[in-house]
């Protein structure tokens, strides 16, 4: 684990890009402006500057009747990425002459400013995709849909196991899971604001704030849930701790609603700097740097929580709690203690998955919440809801049928489809792919 540590840190490092996704976008919207119609222009590099919040583009361009020439556009902008102002030109040098005020006005009124221009952006040149794989069409859009799912799975695979993690050892479903998710992107994004202001916007700052401020607000909200609610109701029918949860789901969306104030607020996605993998002709397969990295990062959470579940003291005492809660407690195993341990695993789970909500997607609304547990809860149905290992797969499966739906059918029917699906399990296997076939020995 030290070595996947050192490797996911490795990806952290290489991942921090100084130069803004956006503030590329708007500077090679500029190199049309410059030239004649039909002009044809390839970018050759795009680099950051000494200067702060300034990119370099390189290219060349050839227009009718003239020989090819090299060019280097350098754009200055007011902000950085976490400014307001960061999709501000505020200066323009074209092969070492600057822009006056008057040009660069006349240049955002009458060229940046009009949303029918952004179809003149150069594409990517062939050099810049020189070393590229070149697959077939239909693989690389199975391709795309596949990565571009990615960021969802994560998160899925981090809930999933929350829900299966109390269901395996009380027997119930606490159906606020997908709230306190939500709470934990709040404090994700409160914190990517933290670390922007301590670290001058560093992205690595960036990111350890969010991180640290979302498992915080899960692990707080998580451990107020379990000693105020589910341990005072651990020997209650499972109807009353459902309802519980439902009471914590709908207290728990309108507290976001209030501490969030009239707007929602949102960050700009963190290290969104495109990655080709491949391409079939003109289609580009693209990832972001901030997608490689959270699924990586979900990936060796759930290798570690394996690990815990199989190896450590407090997985053989949640094994033996979920199997003979009495025979444990005459061993001298509290099971309030368990349960409070699980909970605050769980929550940890579920903050970081609040972190990847804001860090991939800018933030999530107050009201997300459930439809997100919804489905993560399918996920743990659908892979064994007692099961950690079982619901991480239903988790894998379950954001890739998302992505084929997407692929084939209208996107606004997937949820539909998603819930369909858990309709069909209840029915035909309540206890999953590893889980038992009835509703026995444990029901809801």
């Amino acid at each position: 684990m030290r070595r996947l540590s050192a490797w996911l840190l490795v990806l952290l490092l290489a991942g921090c890009s100084l130069v803004d996704t956006d503030q590329i976008r708007l500077c090679r919207l500029v190199l049309p402006a410059l030239h004649p119609d039909g002009a044809v222009l390839a970018v050759t590099s795009v680099s950051s500057t000494k200067a702060p919040n300034s990119l370099r583009i390189a290219y060349r361009s050839e227009a009718p009747g003239a020989l090819e020439s090299g060019h280097v556009v350098v754009c200055r902008f007011a902000g950085g990425r976490f400014s307001l102002e960061r999709q501000v030109l505020a200066g323009l040098v074209v092969d070492g002459e600057s822009f006056g005020p008057v040009r660069l006005h006349l240049l955002k009124r009458y060229w940046l400013d009009e949303p029918d221009k952004a179809l003149l952006a150069p594409p990517l040149s062939e050099q810049e995709l020189a070393d590229l794989p070149q697959i077939r069409r239909d693989l690389a859009i199975a391709l795309q849909y596949l990565v571009a799912a990615l960021p969802q799975i994560a998160i899925y695979v981090l809930l999933a196991p929350a829900y299966a993690l109390i269901y395996g050892l009380t027997g119930r479903i606490n159906l606020a899971f997908g709230e306190l998710a939500i709470i934990g992107g709040q404090g994700a994004l409160l914190g990517a604001v933290g670390g922007a202001m301590l670290g001058g916007g560093s992205p690595l700052f960036v990111l350890l704030g969010a991180l640290l401020l979302a498992l915080a607000a899960a692990a707080t909200h998580g451990d107020l849930m379990a000693q105020g609610v589910f341990a005072p109701l651990r020997q209650r029918s499972g109807q009353a701790v459902l309802v519980a949860s439902v009471g914590l789901t709908v207290g728990g969306m309108e507290y976001v609603r209030l501490a969030q104030g009239d707007s929602q607020r949102w960050t700009p996605p963190l290290l969104n700097t495109p990655v080709n993998l491949a391409r079939a002709g003109d289609f580009i397969v693209t990832m972001t740097e901030g997608a490689i990295m959270m699924a990586f990062a979900a990936l060796v959470i759930a290798i570690v929580l394996l690990g815990i579940m199989r190896r450590s003291a407090f997985g053989r005492q949640w094994r033996a709690s979920a199997d003979e809660p009495l025979a444990t407690a005459l061993f001298g195993v509290d099971p309030r203690s368990v349960l409070i341990k699980t909970f605050m695993l769980a929550s940890l789970l579920v903050g970081f998955a609040g972190f990847i909500m804001t860090a991939h997607y800018g933030g999530i609304g107050f009201s997300g919440g459930l439809s997100l547990g919804l489905k993560a809860l399918i996920a743990a149905i659908l892979g064994g809801i007692g099961s950690v290992g079982g619901a991480m797969l239903g988790a894998v499966l379950i954001g890739s049928f998302e992505a084929l739906w997407s692929a084939f059918f209208p996107l606004e029917q997937a949820s539909i489809a998603v819930y369909t699906m858990l309709v069909l399990l209840l029915i035909l296997r309540p206890g999953g792919l590893f889980g038992w076939r009835d509703l026995s020995p444990r029901r809801v």
